[in-house]
């Protein structure tokens, strides 16, 4: 498990155009701060923060090899529950498609691409790190709440994008039972929106954007990205 994990992040940081904003991405993924980061690589929080800012040149392998494995070991010692979320699963009947972004994205820029415009009066300035598609009817007879990790792909800082919503009550609730949150919820193409639906998103803070897209058209701009 560990050694997949290793390759997925250091493979990604190498051929990323961006390697330092990567490196950040995924701190944040595990969600360990710089300070205890710089603490396992046993240097001071500004190294890690000048190779993520890029204001030091791009990082050698050496360096990429000891920031992935503090970043597994310190997960582990928090009883691994970021590496067991990453762990390859078979994708349920309901996720219609799913990517990790190299880098983080603007959630504003990625509404941008899809068309979106808020319908909740919560902040939309927050940063996107991949996004998963769903048929909210399909997912809700093949993804029970056990599995409902899986939507969340490698990481929670996600938008969880879904498709077929009529009122958007259902995904809404399904959100706000589970402990695992995404940085935000896009309804494809919907009907009318349920008041429900609203005010739980701005309870839980989580942004909830409408766009006039249906799934495939969604997923065709998504490939763009």
């Amino acid at each position: 498990m560990e050694a997949e994990i290793r390759e997925k992040i250091a493979g990604e940081v190498v051929l990323s155009p961006h390697p330092g904003r990567t490196l950040r991405k995924w701190r944040e993924d595990f969600e360990i701060s710089q300070r205890d980061l710089a603490k396992e690589l046993e240097t001071v929080p500004s190294v890690v923060s000048d190779y993520e800012a890029e204001r030091r040149r791009s990082p050698g392998a050496g360096f990429i090899h000891r920031y992935v494995d503090a970043l597994v070991a310190l997960d582990a010692r928090h009883g691994g529950r970021v590496g067991q979320r990453l762990v390859g699963r078979p994708r349920s009947d309901g996720i219609l498609g799913m990517r990790e972004f190299a880098v983080s994205m603007p959630l504003r820029q990625l509404a941008g691409h899809l068309d979106a415009r808020a319908v909740s009066r919560v902040d939309l300035h927050r940063d996107i790190h991949g996004f998963t598609v769903i048929d909210a009817p399909r997912a809700i007879l093949s993804i029970d709440a056990t599995r409902f990790v899986e939507v969340y792909g490698w990481t929670t800082q996600r938008a969880l994008i879904f498709a077929n919503v009529r009122y958007g009550r259902s995904p809404m609730v399904a959100i706000r039972a589970h402990p695992l949150k995404p940085a935000a919820v896009v309804f494809a193409n919907p009907g009318k929106i349920d008041p429900l639906a609203v005010r739980l998103s701005e309870v839980e803070n989580i942004p909830l954007l409408t766009s006039p897209l249906n799934a495939p058209a969604v997923l065709e701009r998504l490939e763009e990205v």
